[in-house]
């Protein structure tokens, strides 16, 4: 053979990214939507999840891992390595034909959109030769193209681009779509009723399938459930089993709950069960008792249907022989939801029809089902009290993970999933992207877990969403709520807990450590400048939308 063939051979060689033995192995996140950290099995929950239960006994279980607290923030968190803030997605998203969330230009990271100063994990592994799929919702803006799945590195795409849909007739601007394309009267890819959770999973399987077939790459899918987020619409096979279960109570349940956590190692018995909500159970009529019964049976049946499907997506992976190289992460995108008020708001849970058919704040499940779903936790979803920002994180990977079926103590948070990935993957995170000059990563890759060492973490966490701002280091947390005025935190608003004896957040030390108080908050202010929490704008920049 001549130089010059060997020479185009080995050109030929270094052009492909990887051969067809990769190794590394696939990646598959699934979201929860609105789920609390208690209500899976394998954190101490009583709802029925033998699939999610089972990747916990052979995985990880997190015991104190971070989310961003609200539903958009934290997909651009997940999807960025980045602060919510940094990624443009200070607040919120816009909802569909609205400038609600956005507020202008003199507030960049307050647009309401994914911007250009960071990447998407699909745009990182693309081209490190993933195929990149996603099914579900995107909730990361939606009314330019440039902005949606498709044109933030996925090669495939189906699911509702805005915040909450019908599950049952999900209708536009809140509807489904596949790629770009808007869907009118969505069905699923099986004979199944069309239902969204059932969509998702059939969608993302056919993904798998269709790259299995076609180019057989590793993938990275990502599987969003809008599961259980309000309107609480629910197949009745799945309702009929918890309807009178729950006529314990809130109280009960959460004692129930909380001693089970204890039992597997979860919970230290040390610390004490968060106060209730609101209202105590035994203070509601019968009627009452029924009614939040069957509100509770409807959003276990969602969380009972979404474990189903994610059973059927691992028998894909089984027989399609990639189960044991497979990395699944199954986590929730905040605490449980206290949206709808106190007890769910006034749309009648027993009228069936109508659940199935409408879309709105309600029918939802109340604060004090929520408070439940967050043993033993206080506050919920907007909140960066341990209720609004601790989730169940379970991730599985047979061929990958050597602590299978430990319980994870080391303090991690979304950011540190994208270095996670980036690693498992070999791939290369850009200082510029597209002209773009890309903002750093912070996170830290949770590799060394999987390897069975502790992460050893040094430096603090940070959180702020809605004027709610917690630091988190080693065992202390600095938290609160209303902390900041539009030109600065006020510093009486701070709490400060000792995770160790108290991460229940029930005995407040601030008075006893000013000086600890002190020192946390200026942290705190100097990365909330570096991330661009400020400016902040006022309520008025949002509700006007573009200034």
């Amino acid at each position: 053979m001549s130089k010059f063939i060997c020479s185009l051979l080995l050109v030929a060689f270094i052009g492909l990214p990887y051969s067809t033995g990769d190794e590394r192995p696939n990646i598959i996140v699934i979201l929860a939507d609105d789920m609390g950290y208690s209500d899976i099995g394998c954190y101490g929950g009583e709802i029925e999840t033998p699939n999610i239960d089972a990747l916990a006994e052979n995985g990880l279980r997190f015991k104190q891992f971070y989310n961003s607290a609200r539903c958009c923030p934290t997909r651009a968190s997940l999807m960025t390595g980045l602060h919510p803030h940094e990624t443009g997605i200070g607040h919120m998203t816009n909802p569909p034909g609205t400038l609600n969330h956005d507020a202008g230009p003199d507030f960049p990271n307050y647009r309401g959109v994914l911007n250009k100063d960071c990447v998407t994990v699909a745009e990182v592994l693309k081209p490190a030769g993933y195929a990149t799929l996603m099914s579900g919702k995107w909730h990361l803006g939606m009314d330019r193209h440039e902005i949606r799945p498709l044109q933030r590195g996925f090669e495939k795409y189906y699911g509702c681009l805005s915040g909450a849909t019908n599950f049952f007739y999900p209708e536009h601007p809140r509807g489904m779509f596949f790629g770009n394309e808007p869907i009118e009267n969505p069905k699923s890819t099986t004979d199944r009723r069309f239902y969204t959770t059932d969509a998702f999973t059939d969608y993302a399987i056919q993904f798998l399938s269709e790259e299995k077939a076609e180019q057989d790459r590793p993938f990275f899918l990502y599987l969003a459930y809008t599961s259980p987020h309000w309107p609480l619409h629910a197949h009745q096979k799945e309702v009929q089993k918890y309807v009178g279960k729950y006529m314990m109570g809130w109280d009960k349940l959460r004692e129930q709950r909380l001693k089970r956590q204890i039992e597997i190692g979860l919970i230290d018995p040390k610390w004490k069960l968060s106060e209730r909500h609101d209202v105590a159970w035994d203070s509601l009529d019968i009627e009452k008792q029924r009614e939040m019964d069957m509100r509770m049976a409807f959003y276990a049946a969602m969380i009972d249907r979404m474990d189903q499907n994610i059973g059927k997506l691992v028998e894909h992976l089984k027989k399609n022989d990639q189960y044991d190289n497979t990395l699944i992460i199954f986590l929730t995108d905040n605490g449980g939801c206290a949206e709808g008020g106190t007890l769910g708001g006034k749309t009648d849970p027993f009228d069936l029809g109508k659940w199935e058919a409408t879309y709105g704040a309600g029918p939802s499940y109340g604060g004090n089902w929520a408070n439940a779903s967050n043993t033993p936790f206080q506050k919920f979803k907007h909140y960066t009290h341990e209720g609004g920002i601790s989730t169940p994180l379970v991730a599985h990977w047979p061929k990958g993970i050597k602590r299978r079926g430990s319980l994870v103590s080391d303090l991690a948070y979304l950011p540190d999933l994208m270095p996670t990935f980036i690693s498992l993957a070999k791939a290369t995170y850009p200082s510029n992207y597209r002209g773009n000059e890309i903002r750093p990563l912070t996170g830290v890759s949770l590799t060394t877990i999987f390897e069975g060492k502790s992460l050893k973490r040094k430096d603090p966490l940070y959180l702020e969403h809605e004027d709610n701002a917690a630091l988190i280091q080693g065992d202390w947390k600095l938290v609160g709520t209303k902390v900041s005025v539009f030109d600065g935190p006020d510093a009486s608003k701070w709490e400060l807990y000792d995770l160790e004896n108290d991460r229940t957040e029930t005995n407040d030390l601030s008075a006893m450590h000013p000086e600890k108080v002190s020192q946390l908050s200026k942290k705190w202010l100097a990365w909330a400048n570096q991330v661009g929490v400020y400016p902040k704008p006022s309520k008025k920049n949002f509700k006007d939308g573009r200034n």
